[in-house]
């Protein structure tokens, strides 16, 4: 017995190894980095790496640092080829890892996966709503003084809250229904964010108070208890170990062509398998090709293309959303997605 785990583990060790090994290196890798203010780990990634979700694989763990997975502006990155094997260490940790003594300014945060400041709206609000959710939540029936929109402070009238816990909710308004592109299954609703609020009186109506908002209240708006705020600001991007396909179903903002650092919908959801932190290629669709001269008729498209890379942040039951991290071309409702 103790022979087979011994085996499973050598097995195991040269697994890891040879996947370090096949990491490729970018042509232009530098031999030194030093992180600035406003990186991600995903850009100094893609500086080292061709892929930069194999990040884990170059990543040398620095025991003289509290947190070696986290990294910080000042660190200075080193490329280490010894013994055959790329990888990358901190040869010179920042300041804010190596001082002991008191500090007057606040200590600078450890870098971000990704560009936050594109996914933080969709973070705490309800974005993708069930059925029930769309039609059977409270909704609003009146605003103040008579108005027909409402916006920051205003007070707003709703249908049914009997009970004073909680007090904080989202107003939201359904948008487009999602569906499988494969199938045609409907799989919820787009959830656009009006504003938020708090309960000031329950009853039949309650009475909420408009605070931060986005869109103007209107009646027939619904709404829902505040959700949390999902953590993972420094979540690892990683590739699923099994084979998937889905497609790009929407673009958040309403745009034609979708770029880098735009949001997107996925038709591929937790029942998936989906997590957070999960990096697909993207690929064009193939176009059809009309056959001028030919007699055969019937249809006939061109080879799928490369577009880019995107990584899911946040994942429902049959639905994600993504941030595109690389767009090498025009990307589209309806691309697909794949596992790299």
């Amino acid at each position: 017995m103790k022979i087979r785990w011994l085996a499973v583990l050598l097995l195991s060790v040269a697994a890891l190894r040879t996947a370090a090994a096949e990491v490729r290196l970018n042509s232009s890798t530098p031999e030194r980095y030093e992180v600035i203010p406003g990186d991600t780990l995903w850009e100094i990634a893609g500086r080292f790496l061709v892929n930069p979700w194999e990040w884990p694989a170059v990543w040398r763990r620095n025991p003289h640092v509290i947190n070696p997975d986290l990294i910080y502006p000042g660190d200075v990155l080193q490329l280490d080829r010894a013994g055959g094997q790329a990888m990358v260490r901190v040869s010179q940790p920042s300041e804010t890892r190596l001082s002991p003594r008191i500090r007057i300014d606040p200590t600078p945060p450890a870098i971000p996966t990704i560009r936050m400041a594109a996914i933080r709206p969709f973070l705490s609000t309800p974005s993708v709503l069930t059925e029930e959710e769309r039609s059977t939540t409270p909704d609003v029936i009146g605003l103040d003084e008579g108005r027909i929109l409402g916006g920051e402070n205003d007070l707003i009238y709703v249908r049914s809250i009997r009970t004073a816990v909680p007090d904080s909710y989202t107003v939201f308004r359904a948008g487009q229904p999602y569906t499988d592109a494969d199938t045609g299954v409907l799989l919820g609703y787009e959830g656009l964010y009006v504003a938020d609020a708090q309960l000031r009186s329950t009853g039949e109506p309650a009475t909420l108070q408009l605070l931060r908002s986005e869109r103007e209240v209107r009646i027939g708006d619904r709404v829902l208890p505040m959700r949390p705020e999902p953590t993972g600001l420094y979540v690892q991007p990683h590739v699923t170990s099994r084979r998937m396909r889905g497609h790009i179903i929407s673009v958040l903002e309403g745009v034609n062509e979708i770029g880098q650092y735009n949001i997107v919908a996925l038709d591929r959801g937790s029942r998936d398998g989906i997590e957070v932190g999960h990096v697909f290629d993207i690929r064009q669709q193939g176009k059809e090709i009309r056959e001028i001269y030919s007699s055969f008729g019937g249809k006939v498209f061109s080879p799928e293309q490369p577009a880019g890379s995107l990584m899911v942040f946040r994942v429902f039951k049959r639905v994600s959303y993504a941030l595109v991290l690389q767009a090498t071309r025009a990307i589209h409702v309806l691309d697909i997605i794949q596992t790299p």
